[in-house]
């Protein structure tokens, strides 16, 4: 049987593109190795974080799957940063693991136009720089398109110690022949490396003395969908290492791969092992460790700030000398793993590769570690392989649109040269393309895509109906001074007024809370209307340098353009542009190296052609506050 869409890998980059392909319609088949470990989490039980809230709202947003899944399984959420301003709030939730894993299989088992097949793709069938398919264990499968995302699989090699074998996590296989057919093809390929933490037997832990952390008292959810969580939270535990612990590491180091030079990759700068911790942060007296549970009906707790691919017998001393540790017994122990990835300026910023049409890469493939930069990619890339089967144009999100849009544009037009991961520092308009927002910004989309339903794109709409009218409320309605207004005022701890001010005037005030009004709008509707007016000057200028922005990305490059044919450009930036084949002007602004004259030579030579601008399928949040 021939398919539209073959997905390799079931994690979280290969459940969303196969969810997004089967439901835009096109005939999906899902090749994994394993059937029960569809979605399965395997390294931290949590969705979200800083930066990454923001990416499972937006997945969200455009009709993914992600964030029903984490409020289905979530047993603890927090709003991380609520104390500061909107622009870096982030969600988070502590999962059940079985609970999530359940959740996506089921999902996945029902969805009409998707097929699921257990079995080993060992390479690809390519015709002419087109991949036509792929090759198991047991013959070909053919196809229009394929989508990679094979996680840690890719040539995946697990270290404990001197100890390494073959393996894409603790107890199964890795993908090495799927790894020669992409060098066979020409594709450059990196080795980077991740870890994991031991496992915990929680009845064997001793939380008397630790720190307890508890959820938000009223959860948020992650999906646009879900009206309330209404279920028992469980709190996490922290504690931390010590001096002894230190001491003990560092007469470990002798045996550890990673100091020893059998680990070859780059590992993680902003979730480094307990080992790299203490070497590098020599003058710290002690590391924190968040005991998490991995759900409600298991006794495993994961101990977050420990990953290590040390020998046992170290990790065993190590975690006994942690407060509340001293008798705790692994269910398994942590391990280090290598694994290949594409060079990401290999791909399209729609996730198709550049040397091989209609072949996708999503996920830990493209440099990336974490499930929501994973997920992200995998419903982009899924999207867009139907897009472009159907002849339409192509999804592209660009920086200003959304967070996805600036991790995809990081990868493709910078590359990198160690696992990323995305942070809300990365973003330069944050303050427009908040969490609280994705699907005021990106529902649209969705919609048009076929991928959410005219019944949630038709709440969104009334959201943002509800929101101007609550906006023209607050600029018409006024308050004016008197002996009883101030003396209410004062009873609310608000400075007294002495003029007359519209309530948008009043509500600028950073003491004023727009609950103090009384006004009987739902909740998410009057947050907006509070960011909107608080921030209104800011929003304002972001929204310029997004116009300014915009003037460059609207301008697109024809794909397969001939460089080499351009006068002006010299010979170094027309390699450059070879390489990267950016798909717009702003996108080949952003390449290093690439001048500001070199554009404006660009620029002129499309005119001249009259190489027309293709604006892609997206949309940028337009504030209400500045219209």
């Amino acid at each position: 049987m021939k398919y539209d869409v073959i997905v390799v890998g079931a994690g979280h980059a290969g459940c969303e593109a196969a969810l997004a392909s089967a439901r835009m319609g096109a005939k999906t088949l899902l090749v994994t190795m394993n059937k029960d470990n569809i979605g399965f989490m395997s390294c931290n039980p949590a969705i979200g974080g800083i930066g990454k809230g923001q990416l499972v709202k937006e997945i969200d947003a455009l009709g993914g799957e992600m964030a029903r899944a984490a409020d289905y399984a979530g047993i603890q959420f927090r709003q991380l940063n609520s104390s500061k301003g909107p622009a870096v709030r982030s969600s988070r939730a502590q999962i059940d693991r079985e609970k999530y894993k359940f959740y996506m299989r089921n999902i996945v088992n029902k969805q009409e136009n998707l097929d699921v097949t257990e079995e080993q793709v060992i390479g690809l069938v390519v015709k002419n720089m087109s991949v036509i398919g792929v090759k198991t264990s047991s013959g070909n499968i053919l196809s229009k398109a394929v989508i990679i995302t094979p996680g840690t699989f890719l040539n995946g090699l697990l270290h404990i110690g001197f100890k390494h074998f073959p393996g894409g996590r603790m107890g199964e296989k890795a993908a090495t022949k799927l790894s020669d057919s992409l060098k066979n093809l020409g594709f450059k390929l990196l080795r980077f490396k991740t870890g994991t933490c031991p496992r915990l037997d929680g009845r064997t832990i001793d939380f008397s003395g630790l720190q307890i952390q508890e959820g938000d008292k009223e959860p948020i959810p992650f999906s646009f969908s879900t009206r309330c969580i209404d279920r028992k939270q469980v709190p996490c535990y922290i504690t931390h290492t010590n001096q002894m612990t230190h001491e003990i590491i560092r007469s470990g180091l002798s045996k550890s791969p990673l100091f020893t030079g059998i680990i070859h990759g780059t590992g993680v700068r902003y979730c480094p092992s307990i080992e790299d911790k203490i070497v590098k942060f020599a003058d710290k007296e002690r590391h924190q460790i968040f005991l998490e549970p991995e759900g409600l009906n298991t006794f495993d707790f994961y101990p977050n700030g420990i990953a290590t691919s040390l020998p046992e017998d170290i990790q065993m001393d190590f975690l006994h000398s942690i407060k509340g540790l001293e008798k705790a017994k692994p269910m398994h122990m942590g391990y280090g793993i290598e694994h290949d990835v594409l060079d990401p300026t290999q791909i399209y910023p729609y996730l198709e590769a550049k040397l091989v049409s209609n072949l996708y890469t999503a996920g830990q493939i493209n440099g990336t570690t974490g499930y929501e930069e994973a997920a992200a990619q995998g419903l982009i890339a899924g999207v867009n392989a139907v897009l472009k089967m159907k002849g339409r144009d192509l999804l592209i999100l660009d920086r200003s649109t959304s967070y996805i849009g600036v991790l995809l544009d990081d990868l493709v037009t910078k590359g990198t040269n160690e696992p990323y991961r995305m942070f809300t520092s990365r973003v330069e308009h944050r303050l427009v393309i908040r969490e609280d927002n994705a699907d005021l910004r990106l529902r649209k989309i969705g919609y048009e895509a076929g991928l959410v339903s005219k019944e949630d794109f038709d709440k969104t709409a009334e959201k943002q109906k509800k929101i101007e009218q609550g906006l023209k409320y607050l600029r018409r309605e006024k308050i004016r001074p008197s002996k009883e207004t101030n003396q209410r005022l004062e009873k609310l701890n608000i400075p007294s007024i002495k003029k007359t001010v519209s309530l948008e005037e009043f509500l600028r005030r950073p003491e004023v809370d727009i609950s103090a009004f009384g006004i009987d709008l739902p909740d998410d509707v009057l947050n907006q209307m509070e960011i909107e007016v608080k921030y209104a000057g800011f929003i304002q200028r972001q929204i310029k340098d997004i116009e300014r922005f915009k003037d460059l990305e609207r301008i697109r490059i024809p794909r397969g353009l001939d460089y080499a044919n351009i006068p002006g450009l010299s010979k170094e930036i027309k390699e450059k542009l070879k390489k990267f084949q950016p798909v717009s002007l702003g996108q080949a602004n952003r390449i290093s190296g690439v001048t500001p004259a070199a554009i404006m030579i660009l620029m002129v030579f499309l005119k001249k052609t009259k190489s027309l601008p293709i604006i892609p399928i997206c949309s940028h949040y337009k504030s209400l506050a500045v219209q």
